[in-house]
């Protein structure tokens, strides 16, 4: 059976929803798997468009590798990360590299305040990221706001990417933020997603539909 196949527990949440209805818990099932399938363009597109854009805000004021470089401050976290990456290329860690291998997380946290730094003190990102470079990438943005919403999108990213239940979310707001945040960056990014999003039509498909890709 399929239960068995997905687990008891993985499938609890649908049936729930279901009140017990086996078969109306594998529609639940299904329609999890298909939207957060339709998300996946939009998210991508999100992220990719993320860290291009802070990646050339931060080069153009700190320099290509700016991610080697002492001057933006980064914490102990985002050193950590570089760290790793560099370790798992043995060193040959080029921009391009470097901007296609680090996680939405890191970008995202960039945004936030900054922590602990190696060997003490500690990170104030709005003076050394925010202020001379990234709030370039959000006119008329203020990096809080900013680094809230993103981080709301990231989960729903991690959600997704880790087959957690979103069927049950206000998507369509979900959808709506995300394009909001897109917009901040490139209409014309937004544009594309909307030209090419199956989302909307996926998000109004009845539940017994199957979503046609």
């Amino acid at each position: 059976m399929l239960e068995s196949a997905f687990s008891h527990e993985r499938m609890q949440t649908y049936l729930d929803a279901a009140h017990g209805d086996r078969a109306v818990a594998l529609q639940h099932y299904t329609r999890n798997v298909q939207l957060g399938a339709a998300f996946h363009g939009p998210l991508q597109a999100l992220e990719v468009t993320l860290r291009n854009t802070m990646h050339s805000q931060l080069a153009t004021q700190y320099g290509g590798h700016w991610f080697l470089d002492p001057a933006p401050g980064l914490d102990s976290h985002a050193r950590d990360a570089i760290d790793g990456q560099l370790r798992r290329s043995m060193g040959a860690l080029t921009p391009g590299r470097f901007v296609a291998s680090m996680s939405l997380g890191f970008w995202v946290r960039l945004l936030g305040r900054g922590s602990y730094i190696n060997g003490g003190g500690k990170a104030d990102y709005e003076k050394t990221l925010w202020r001379p470079a990234l709030c370039k990438a959000f006119p008329g943005r203020q990096r809080r706001a900013v680094q809230q919403r993103l981080d709301q999108l990231r989960q729903l990213r991690n959600r997704i990417a880790h087959h957690e239940p979103i069927f049950d979310r206000n998507l369509t707001e979900d959808y709506a933020l995300l394009l909001e945040a897109v917009d901040w960056i490139s209409v014309d990014v937004r544009a594309w997603i909307e030209t090419h999003s199956i989302l909307p039509d996926a998000l109004q498909a009845p539940l017994s539909d199957p979503i046609r890709f």
